[in-house]
C-alpha cells in the first residue's frame, strides 16, 4: 500500500503564535514539506486546487513541475483538481505536460471542490457541478485515449478534428482517481472507467465512507473491471503526532478549536473517535490505519493531510518525520503480513505501460498522417480520405 502526504494549501493564522504567514512562505513551506515526504520515505505528495483566498494553490501544475525537478521517487499528485471549473482541453494539456516532465510519476485526482464562490468565476453555474463534472471527465477520458477527437456536448463548444497535445507520454495517460465525499455518481464514474476512487474521509463519519467504497467495489465489478479486490481504492485521513498521545492531543487542540472547519462543531475526541481524524501516539496512529483496513478492506493508498489549520512550518516538518521514522516502516511491515496478495496496488506509469504494450514497442506519438490539424479543424483521414482511415491501437 502507498502512503502520502496531501496539502490544501491554506494561509492560515497560527492560533498559538498569533502569526500570519504570507502566501510566499507558505509556498515555500510547502515546497519543503513536499522534499521533505520524499525523503521521510513517502510514496505520494499531493497538492489541492483553489482559486480563492485564503489557498495560495491556483496553478498545482506549476508547483508540482517545480517539485517534480527536485524529487527523483516520490509521484505527484493532487487533492483535488477541479474538473468543474476548468476546461478538460487545459487539463489533458497541462497534466500531459507536467507527466513528461516528471517522467511518469504523475497522477491525478479530480473532484468537484466545496468552494461555490469559485464557479462563476469560471463562467460555470454550481448548480450543475455534477453534470459538469461528470460531462467534463468524459471528454478528458477522450482527450487522452483519442489522437483525433470530434465531441459536442452541453458545457462548452464542440471540437472537430482536435489532437490535445502533447500525446501523453509513451502514448499513456496519467492514472486518475475520482474524488468524493458524498456523491455516489463519482463513485459510478470511477467504477465505469474502471478508474481510482478516493474517499476523503476527513471531516464526516466513517460509516458515510465505508457506503461509497462498497458502492465503487460492487459497481466496478458489474462494469466487468476485474473483482472487488481489484478496485483501487484511496482513503484520506488528517494526522497530529506525538511521541506520547496526551502531548498530540494538547499540541493539536488550539489548532482545531481555531480551525475555519472544526471551529464551533464536536469536540476533538468526538472527531478523533467518529472521523478518520487521527490524532495520537505513533502506535495509535498505525492502529488507527489498521482499523481502516478492517472498515473498508484492503487499500492502495493512504494520504495524509499534516499542514491544515495553521500549524507552523518546523511543526509540520516534525509530523513527517515522526511519519516517516515511527509509522510507516511499522505499517509497511504488518500489512505485508495481513494484507491478501491479490490485494490491488496504485498502476504506476511503467505498470500501466507494461499493462498495454506487453513485450511489443512502446508507441511515441508525433505529427503523422494519424493526427488532426487543430488550426483548421480537418482530419486527414475523416475529412479528405476516410478510405485510407488508419486503425489506431487500443488503449485501456
Amino acid at each position: 500500500m502507498e502512503f502520502g502526504v496531501m496539502s490544501v494549501s491554506d494561509v492560515t493564522k497560527d492560533p498559538v503564535s498569533g502569526y500570519v504567514p504570507s502566501e510566499a512562505e507558505r509556498l515555500q513551506a510547502t515546497m519543503k514539506q513536499a522534499l521533505t515526504a520524499e525523503q521521510a520515505g513517502f510514496d505520494v505528495f499531493a497538492i489541492g486546487e483553489h482559486h480563492n483566498p485564503p489557498f495560495w494553490s491556483s496553478s498545482p501544475t506549476t508547483f508540482l513541475a517545480a517539485v517534480a525537478a527536485q524529487t527523483k521517487r516520490i509521484t505527484l499528485s493532487t487533492s483535488t483538481s477541479l474538473i468543474t471549473t476548468n476546461d478538460p482541453v487545459n487539463l489533458a494539456e497541462q497534466y500531459a505536460v507536467l507527466q513528461h516532465v516528471a517522467g511518469g510519476r504523475v497522477d491525478l485526482m479530480l473532484g468537484r471542490g466545496n468552494t461555490a464562490p469559485v464557479y462563476p468565476w469560471f463562467g460555470k453555474d454550481i448548480r450543475q457541478g455534477l453534470p459538469l463534472a461528470l460531462e467534463n471527465y468524459n471528454l478528458l477520458h477522450r482527450l487522452w485515449h483519442e489522437d483525433v477527437v470530434d465531441w459536442s456536448g452541453k458545457f462548452r463548444t464542440a471540437l472537430q478534428g482536435f489532437t490535445s497535445i502533447p500525446r501523453p507520454l509513451d502514448d499513456v495517460p496519467p492514472f486518475v482517481w475520482h474524488g468524493s465525499i458524498r456523491t455516489p455518481e463519482i463513485a459510478e464514474q470511477a467504477a465505469y472507467y474502471g478508474n481510482g476512487f478516493f474517499a476523503n474521509g476527513i471531516f464526516w463519519p466513517v460509516d458515510h465512507f465505508r457506503r461509497l467504497v462498497a458502492l465503487y467495489r460492487n459497481r466496478f465489478v458489474h462494469w466487468g473491471h476485474g473483482s472487488e479486490q481489484q478496485a483501487v481504492v484511496g482513503l484520506g485521513a488528517q494526522v497530529f503526532i506525538s511521541k506520547h498521545s496526551q502531548d498530540a492531543l494538547d499540541g493539536f487542540r488550539p489548532y482545531f478549536d481555531f480551525s475555519p472547519v472544526y471551529r464551533g462543531g464536536p469536540s476533538l475526541e468526538t472527531m478523533v473517535e467518529q472521523t478518520p481524524l487521527m490524532v495520537g501516539s505513533p502506535q495509535q496512529v498505525i492502529d488507527r490505519v489498521l482499523e481502516q483496513r478492517e472498515v473498508y478492506g484492503d487499500y492502495a493508498r493512504q494520504m495524509f493531510l499534516v499542514d491544515h489549520g495553521g500549524l507552523p512550518a518546523d511543526m509540520v516538518e516534525r509530523q513527517l518525520d515522526l511519519l516517516g521514522e515511527y509509522v510507516l516502516p511499522v505499517l509497511r511491515r504488518e500489512l505485508s503480513e495481513i494484507r491478501d496478495p491479490n490485494a490491488v496496488a496504485t498502476p504506476s506509469h511503467q505498470d500501466m505501460v507494461k499493462a498495454r504494450y506487453g513485450d511489443q514497442e512502446v508507441r511515441q506519438p508525433k505529427p503523422n498522417e494519424n493526427r488532426g490539424d487543430n488550426v483548421t479543424g480537418t482530419s486527414p483521414y475523416t475529412d479528405s480520405n476516410p478510405e485510407q482511415r488508419v486503425e489506431l491501437p487500443k488503449v485501456y
